[in-house]
């Protein structure tokens, strides 16, 4: 499964001072990949995935969350740097599966 959507980068309040950065994927989708996870969910119930944001590819996992109703993809910071992104621009992220 391949999604591709446009999303606004922000910065998760509990950890802000370490400027954790993440996009939120939307709610159908979140919603189908839940279905398709099943039991290929790993801790915290994350789902491994490839991501890409520009020229940038890296592989990570997506992390349910349940305040936005929503799986939230983690930016780090060296992705954000080589995109030229910051909590509030907004980017086109394509999400790949890696297990499903």
């Amino acid at each position: 499964m391949v999604v591709t959507f446009d999303a606004e980068l922000w910065i998760w309040d509990a950890r802000r001072g370490d400027s954790w950065t993440f996009v939120s994927l939307p709610g159908e989708v979140s919603g189908d990949i839940r279905d398709r996870a099943g039991g290929l969910r790993r801790g915290f119930g994350s789902v491994r995935v490839r991501a890409t944001i520009g020229s940038s590819t890296w592989t990570t996992s997506i992390f349910p969350d349940s305040a936005r109703g929503a799986y939230v993809l983690p930016v780090k910071r060296g992705i954000r740097r080589a995109e030229s992104l910051e909590a509030g621009d907004r980017a086109a992220v394509t999400v790949e599966l890696v297990d499903v």
